[in-house]
This record gives C-alpha cells, sequence and structure tokens, in this order.
C-alpha cells in the first residue's frame, strides 16, 4: 500500500509541478507582455514629443514666412511709387494683428499657455496641441 500511495504522491506532484511550470510560463509571458507595452509607450511619447516639436516648427516657418512676405510686399510697394500703399489702405491693421500673435507665440516660447483649456498656466517644459493648434489657426 506504501507503494501505491507513493506513486499517488508522485503522480499528483507531477501534474501540480506541470501547472506550476505552464503557470509560470504564463506569468514570464504576461511580464514580456508588460515590457513589450512600456517600451511601445516609450516609443509613443518619444514620436508624440517629435511630432509637438516639429508642428513647433512648422508654426514658426510659416510666422516667419508671412512675415517675410508682407515685408517683401512692403519693399515691392515702396519702390513702384515711392510710397507705402498699405499704409495708405488699411492704417496700422494687419501690423496690429501681426504683434498680437508675435505676443501669443512669444508667450508660449517662454513657457505659457496661450490655449483657452490652460491661458496663461505653466506647460512645465512640455508642448501642448491645444496651444500649437490655436497658434497655427491664428497665422492662417
Amino acid at each position: 500500500m506504501k507503494v501505491a500511495n507513493t506513486k499517488s504522491a508522485n503522480l499528483t506532484n507531477l501534474m501540480w509541478g506541470g501547472l506550476f511550470v505552464k503557470d509560470r510560463n504564463f506569468l514570464d509571458t504576461v511580464m514580456e507582455f508588460e515590457q513589450q507595452l512600456e517600451s511601445l509607450q516609450r516609443q509613443y511619447n518619444e514620436l508624440k514629443q517629435f511630432v509637438a516639436h516639429m508642428v513647433e516648427d512648422h508654426q514658426t516657418l510659416q510666422t516667419e514666412n508671412l512675415h517675410l512676405r508682407r515685408r517683401l510686399e512692403e519693399l515691392l510697394s515702396q519702390d513702384s511709387d515711392g510710397t507705402d500703399r498699405d499704409s495708405d489702405d488699411k492704417p496700422g491693421r494687419p501690423l496690429e494683428i501681426g504683434e498680437g500673435y508675435d505676443n501669443l507665440a512669444r508667450l508660449y516660447h517662454e513657457g505659457f499657455h496661450v490655449c483657452h483649456v490652460h491661458f496663461g498656466s505653466l506647460r512645465k517644459g512640455e508642448d501642448c496641441l491645444f496651444c500649437l493648434s490655436f497658434l497655427n489657426k491664428q497665422n492662417s
């Protein structure tokens, strides 16, 4: 009888041991999956920062391009007549819009939100897609 009980006990240990190995493999798989998710999260955050930086650079270039076009138009109108046509047609309005936009862009670059969601609060070094979208709309 002792032999039968010993065989039964060994068989039970093997079965539980087999389940333990399966559970161990399952836990290893879950932990590996968790590491993959963390890696994907890091990659996503890096991509998000890159996109925000690209949007900001794009916005800066659009603003600079707009100012250069305005300046070129002013110079061309002065060269053709010897006078400044833009100032006669619209007394200062385009310049005021540009100055307001420049002030908002400057505030954003100094680290403050300019979007309606968080206006005036510190950005804490992170780019804000709301602000960048707002600045992009203002430039259009």
